[in-house]
């Protein structure tokens, strides 16, 4: 009965786990560092979704803004890639992640954001542009 009870025990864990859809391979974290990485490639879309008041202040090499909690970001976003990988970043990863889930409903394939946002690049001592 022992052995019985495991295996049920076993079976639904094995279930629960294989039921839950919250895994996404179409969106990844990268670390500051894989970020760092990425600026050394030609052509990439990288997209800081901060406020456009927090992109003047400071922004990534190469990233354009496009503020996630703006009405138009669903249509600014359209101009980009969807086949083309999209590395995204915030403040400290709450809104890229708000982006993220957008972007994959709006048929985006591969989706990148960096974990603790500009905060934990500036605390890494990378480098940043101002306008």
């Amino acid at each position: 009965m022992k052995n019985q009870l495991h295996y049920f025990l076993l079976c639904m864990a094995l279930f629960l786990v294989s039921c839950d859809d919250s895994k996404d391979d179409s969106i990844q974290s990268i670390t500051p560092e894989q970020m760092q990485d990425v600026l050394l490639e030609e052509n990439i879309q990288i997209l800081d979704v901060r406020t456009p008041e927090e992109f003047i202040e400071n922004f990534i090499y190469k990233s354009q803004n496009i503020c996630v909690t703006q009405d138009d970001f669903k249509e600014k976003v359209k101009r980009l890639d969807k086949n083309k990988p999209v590395y995204l970043y915030c403040k400290s990863g709450m809104r890229s992640d708000k982006a993220a889930k957008i972007l994959k409903e709006m048929g985006f394939k591969e989706i990148y954001t960096m974990k603790g946002g500009i905060d934990l690049w500036k605390k890494k001592g990378f480098e940043l542009d101002k306008s």
